[in-house]
């Protein structure tokens, strides 16, 4: 999940920074994922040389064993690795990933029975997904709200049911939107469901800078924020208005002198208002 779940990073290995460690660094780290599009985290593979990308391993995080697939393989680049890297436990077996299974297996009737008991409650939440850890010790529910909500009341009453240690993490629509997968206006797949792992802040001024429309059925994605997708292209509108004029500037042209009605920046020209008619000028 992104960093909007409250708390809500698996604090796994290692992630981001600089190491103080260039002396004891590893040979081999691998990057792993514990969700198919999630972020990845560093573990020392040094003891396992043969694995590969793809590969399920078993490490041990904040939260105790989890279980999750080699992303990357690689040497330790000391600059983009932060504090002491743990170590691969093991390569996960069949019947690591057997048990695995079998808890993911349960996670949609938790997130059915939760939903009933805090309908009994009434709290004013949306439950979006149950997620068990590899041993079944310790039961997540992640939910989204308007506002910071007190969950204690029906944390204490799914305690009874549930033989697990029950957490509760508030996220934000874009997660929401990443876990309920579907597709988008344009009619692919969500980014974030598909390739996003992060997501970055979007402004705006990014839309003007590509001359969308500003209007929210334009700019706005299913989760109601700005699209994720305004990004992927604003560096390079912002590169290519630097040779243009600005609109509503007057510029001599080969027809003579106009107003700039509007910019073309990737055709690199400028529609330009010349008497009574309007001309496309390239750079």
């Amino acid at each position: 999940m992104s960093k909007s779940r409250k708390g809500g990073n698996r604090g796994e290995g290692s992630r981001g920074g600089r190491s103080n460690r260039p002396h004891s660094a590893p040979s081999v780290v691998v990057g792993v994922r514990f969700q198919s599009v999630g972020k990845v985290y560093h573990f020392d593979a040094t003891r396992y040389p043969g694995l590969r990308e793809g590969d399920f391993v078993v490490v041990t995080t904040s939260r105790g064993q989890q279980l999750g697939q080699i992303a990357t393989v690689g040497a330790l680049d000391t600059g983009h690795i932060n504090g002491p890297i743990k170590p691969v436990d093991r390569p996960a077996s069949g019947r690591d990933l057997a048990i695995r299974k079998h808890w993911e297996n349960k996670e949609l009737e938790a997130l059915v029975t939760a939903r009933s008991v805090n309908a009994e409650i009434g709290l004013a939440i949306k439950l979006v997904k149950a997620e068990y850890s590899f041993d079944g010790k310790r039961l997540i529910f992640l939910f989204s709200a308007e506002e910071r909500k007190e969950t204690k009341a029906l944390r204490k009453r799914l305690s009874r049911t549930f033989r697990a240690t029950i957490e509760f993490r508030q996220i934000g629509p874009r997660d929401v939107a990443k876990i309920i997968g579907g597709y988008g206006a344009c009619g692919a797949l969500r980014c974030c469901s598909s390739f996003l792992t992060e997501f970055s802040p979007i402004s705006i001024r990014m839309a003007k800078a590509q001359g969308v429309s500003l209007s929210p059925t334009e700019i706005t994605g299913m989760c109601g924020r700005l699209r994720c997708c305004l990004l992927y292209e604003y560096e390079q509108y912002v590169e290519a208005r630097k040779g243009l004029p600005k609109q509503g500037k007057r510029v001599g042209t080969p027809f003579g002198e106009g107003k700039v009605i509007s910019l073309l920046p990737l055709k690199e020209s400028a529609l330009v208002d010349v008497g009574d008619r309007r001309v496309e000028i390239h750079r």
